[in-house]
């Protein structure tokens, strides 16, 4: 019986297609930072101590069903206050919680930390459908204005980051609540009004992010009649492009006479995939009511 649970389980597994990996991942994206890889880990643990468990049930239920099921008329005999099964029953339950506990609070107090000192501040402000970045630590020459990045109907608002540095995001709406979601950070944070009146930490803060590319982001509480929509790009630049990127953003830009927008800085960097101007994990809706046909387009 055990080789056949096995030989199936293998079987199952090999079907799949799946590497490794991405078996322990059960399900989770890649994680780009540190604070993500010790919730995947956490996850990871607790749901094969569940499994482990749960083999262990199934066991003993198809153990009662093999060997106990009913013989005969006679009456089994009776057997009530067995110390030891309780004491096992009271004991491994209480340990497995406690266990628990402990790997979640570590891991929490991990995510939520905020004691170092961050090399980047970024403002993060929700509003009725969209998103704007603001660069708390950049400047626009002769302004007192951060660097700034909104998103439009036709344009996905891009948050460009550096990679491998420790970024502190400060997050509020204002208007209703709405929650920022980066699925690779393996996190996300409701975005409130006036968080402090609500009693919400709307603070936190990354490691790094691990290597470069582009991350979608989304809102993921719902917000109204866009909400699905309301999608954004984590961009990662190497540390050296990215300091350039912010120079390019705190300069008035010769041809249009104002800052560089996000785009303008990017194409004027040219550095590859990286400097895409425009999103590239996701796209604005398309609002034009006449781009696609009617289902019954065309019949008669």
């Amino acid at each position: 019986m055990a080789k056949v649970t096995g030989l199936v389980g293998l079987v199952g597994i090999g079907a799949t297609g799946c590497s490794t990996d991405e078996v322990l991942r059960f399900g989770w994206p890649v994680s780009v930072t540190p604070q993500a890889e010790a919730m995947r880990e956490l996850w990871t643990w607790s749901v094969v101590a569940a499994l482990v468990v749960g083999v262990i049930v199934w066991g003993l239920i198809l153990w009662a069903v093999a060997f106990h099921r009913k013989k005969s008329e006679e009456l089994p005999r009776q057997v009530a206050y067995n110390l030891p099964l309780e004491l096992v029953l009271i004991v491994v339950p209480t340990v497995i919680v406690a266990v628990l506990f402990y790997f979640t609070a570590v891991t929490q107090n991990y995510v939520t930390d905020k004691s170092q000192d961050p090399d980047v501040t970024v403002d993060v402000i929700g509003f009725q459908w969209n998103w704007e970045f603001q660069h708390r630590d950049a400047k626009v020459e002769g302004t007192d204005q951060p660097v700034s990045t909104v998103g439009t109907s036709t344009e996905i608002p891009m948050l460009v980051l550096p990679a491998e540095k420790r970024i502190r995001f400060v997050l509020r709406s204002t208007d209703v609540i709405h929650s920022f979601f980066v699925p690779e950070f393996h996190f996300k944070r409701d975005v409130f009004p006036e968080p402090e009146k609500n009693n919400q930490d709307n603070v936190f803060q990354i490691d790094q992010i691990d290597r470069p590319g582009s991350f979608v982001g989304r809102c993921a509480e719902l917000c109204g009649t866009y909400h699905a929509v309301m999608n954004f790009e984590v961009r990662a630049l190497p540390a050296a492009d990215y300091d350039r990127y912010i120079e390019l953003r705190t300069q008035v830009n010769e041809a249009t006479g104002k800052p560089y927008t996000n785009a303008e800085a990017l194409t004027e960097m040219n550095c590859g995939e990286l400097c895409t101007p425009y999103a590239v994990t996701t796209q604005p809706f398309d609002t034009d009511r006449t781009a696609r046909e009617a289902s019954g387009a065309g019949s008669k």
